[in-house]
């Protein structure tokens, strides 16, 4: 049977978890449509979901359609939850952006559109809610087309908005003919020379969709019922269902990891070619990573590691169910692979798993309550980040301090809840704060020599530092030739190097550099006879990774780095005889309008703000605006700080940029 691999993705409060409940029940999977107010759906299976009413993880339910099996898969509308939408574009087919017709365009549904557009996801636009109070049709549409800047062709209109009767009327108008035509020269050519058929009007759509040029819009109400079997229509006819080749070498990506009742870890994991089986040995790793460039390159499969898959489900009719095999096509949950990893490419790498969305820019210091044990404290949250690769835990064994980066307050809100409910730990956090990086502002180059001078390591590094494009994050590459020494120690290099640049010369993150490696050199295996190897003759991983830290601080200290601030894009609508009051406030708190425009009465201004004010901004703007202000921001740069001093972030590795506390605390002896 065909499989098609579908997300539903919102900003919060759409409707997205309403809908899945709605299609389900269609579909005949459950018997009764839950309720997210009364904490009974089915894909929110997480007691604090139910709680608090919103999705905080990605949760898969299959159903059929027309002979098709639909993977749906549910994913978070509040920013806060973003990892989790960014873990399952990679494994879509399809999607179904949600967006309210009471609210209209979020920040978030900019956010998305913009993401699923790139990524080229076929996607089709549910607009929700057009039976409550405010409920708007033909400005909801207008408002997509301006601040999403995408091709939208509306698949029927809405009649009864705002009442408990309203309803979908499905059909393609001259609107839709005229976005078509624009996208089709066939098509445009065919307008010209008279009246074109829908048989052929319907082709162009469904091509054009599979092609993700342009997007069907639909309107109706996940409550009520209403355009829900038009939109399960276009989703069959539409979207375009999963490929792969069951019998071709064994490729997946794993996009969400889980523990199981006894702590075990469950992957699940997209298949892309091949079949999965129970009891096969899976080799699995990060999906290779370019180590180099031209003649000294080296691709890293990253798939050293291996384990016997014990066993098997897949998703069939709302739940999972155990199977012996998977083939292409399906997501499937898989038992057994201990050292999985989020991003894990299973079997041969395939698509490689890349961040959509930025990085969080917010960090703060958990602090144990009364009774809790700081090392079970620290195991819990490393576990938490294993099932969240964009939550980073930095432990601090100096200050005896653990800190977590996070998108936002409710996210620290549920880490909270969630370290109280499934770990038993009670802690509190302090103030948040922001998170920047650092980038070099020229090029630094730093060698040490074995046996050389005050190394006393058993190894020859040398590496060059260069900056690199925004955007581009850390590169790493050979200048020397590849087999010049044991490969093990050019990895252990590479891998001390990503490491080391966790901590710049302010101790922040450094990103968009190239790291060269120029020189290397080591100690060959020395044994005496009648004995075994001299680990004190010899050079060993532990060398490299000693000295690589020293070199690249050096190298990082002559290049000099520039610590860079997040910065957000805002878009502010407020009464324009407020602006008065408003300006000198955003002024104050580092914000630039950059346009400035009016809709209606109201005054809109566009630009940016600095992360760390966005939450004073958010608090003052109901009393500059009488509250009839509105307010969204997301994330948009990184610029270099120029207010105030630089900040500077505690460290907690040894310090490389101290040689001599360095080398107390690693090799316990002082250098000359």
């Amino acid at each position: 049977m065909p499989l098609l691999n579908l997300g539903i993705l919102a900003h919060v409060d759409a409707g997205k978890t309403s809908l899945t409940e709605r299609l389900l029940h269609t579909a005949g999977v459950i018997d009764e449509i839950g309720s997210v107010d009364a904490g009974s759906t089915t894909t929110d299976t997480l007691a604090l979901e139910r709680q608090r009413g919103i999705t905080i993880k990605s949760a898969v339910v299959s159903f059929p359609l027309d002979g098709v099996t639909v993977n749906l898969i549910d994913t978070p509308g509040h920013p806060d939850f973003i990892a989790e939408v960014e873990r399952v574009l990679g494994v879509l087919d399809g999607a179904v952006l949600v967006v309210s017709a009471v609210e209209g365009v979020q920040a978030q549904t900019r956010v998305l559109m913009r993401t699923l557009r790139r990524l080229r996801i076929p996607t089709l636009v549910f607009v929700n809610k057009i039976d409550r109070s405010g409920a708007r049709d033909t400005a909801v549409l207008r408002q997509m087309a301006e601040r999403l800047a995408v091709p939208l062709v509306p698949m029927g209109t809405a009649a009864g908005l705002g009442t408990p009767a309203a309803r979908f009327r499905p059909g393609l108008g001259p609107a839709a003919l005229e976005v078509l035509a624009y996208q089709d020269d066939d098509l445009l050519a065919a307008c010209l020379d008279g009246e074109v058929p829908k048989a052929r009007l319907r082709r162009v759509l469904a091509a054009r969709t599979r092609d993700a040029c342009v997007h069907p819009v639909y309107f109706g109400s996940a409550i009520t019922g209403a355009g829900v079997s038009e939109l399960t229509g276009g989703i069959r006819r539409l979207l375009p269902t999963a490929a792969g080749d069951p019998d071709g070498p064994l490729s997946g990506t794993v996009f969400k990891v889980e523990r199981g009742p006894a702590g075990e870890k469950v992957a699940y994991a997209r298949l892309f070619s091949g079949t999965l089986r129970v009891r096969d040995r899976v080799p699995f790793g990060d999906g290779g990573k370019d180590t180099g460039t031209g003649g000294n390159a080296h691709r890293d499969t990253g798939t050293d590691r291996e384990a016997r898959v014990t066993a098997l489900a897949v998703f069939d009719h709302g739940t999972d169910v155990r199977a012996d095999r998977a083939g292409a096509g399906r997501i499937v949950k898989v038992w057994g692979l201990g050292g999985i990893r989020i991003g894990d490419a299973l079997g041969t790498p395939g698509r490689s798993y890349e961040h959509h969305f930025a990085p969080p820019t917010l960090e703060t210091v958990v602090v144990p309550g009364p009774g809790t044990d700081r090392r079970s404290l620290h195991l819990a949250l490393t576990q938490l980040a294993e099932q969240d690769p964009l939550i980073g835990v930095r432990h601090d064994e100096q200050r005896g301090e653990t800190s977590v980066s996070l998108y936002g307050e409710v996210q620290k809100e549920v880490v909270q809840a969630t370290l109280a409910d499934e770990y038993g730990l009670d802690v509190t956090f302090r103030e948040t704060t922001t998170l920047c990086v650092e980038r070099p502002v020229g090029t630094g180059h730093a060698v040490e020599f074995n046996k050389k001078d005050s190394n006393p390591f058993l190894a020859t590094v040398g590496l060059r530092v260069d900056p690199a494009p925004p955007g581009t994050g850390v590169a790493f590459r050979l200048e020397v030739e590849l087999g010049s020494m044991p490969y093990a120690f050019f990895k252990a290099v590479e891998d001390t190097v990503r490491e080391t640049l966790g901590q710049g010369l302010h101790g922040w993150q450094v990103t968009d550099c190239a790291v060269a490696m120029t020189h290397s050199g080591y100690s060959p295996r020395q044994s005496h006879a009648h004995q075994g190897f001299d680990k004190s003759m010899s050079s060993t991983g532990y060398d490299f990774r000693g000295l690589t830290p020293l070199v690249l601080a050096e190298a990082l200290r002559r290049a000099g780095t520039k610590v860079y601030e997040p910065m957000h894009r805002f878009r502010l609508e407020a009464p324009a005889d407020t602006l008065g009051a408003l300006l000198p406030v955003l002024a104050r708190l580092g914000a630039v309008p950059e346009t400035a425009g009016t809709h209606g009465t109201a005054c809109v201004l566009e630009g940016t703000v600095p992360a760390a004010r966005v939450h004073a901004l958010e608090q003052r703007l109901p009393g500059l605006t009488r509250g009839e202000g509105e307010l969204e921001t997301a994330f948009d740069h990184y610029a270099p700080v120029t207010r105030g001093t630089v900040p500077e972030r505690p460290r907690t590795d040894h310090n490389p940029l101290n040689r001599k506390e360095y080398l107390l605390n690693v090799t316990r002896r002082v250098g000359e």
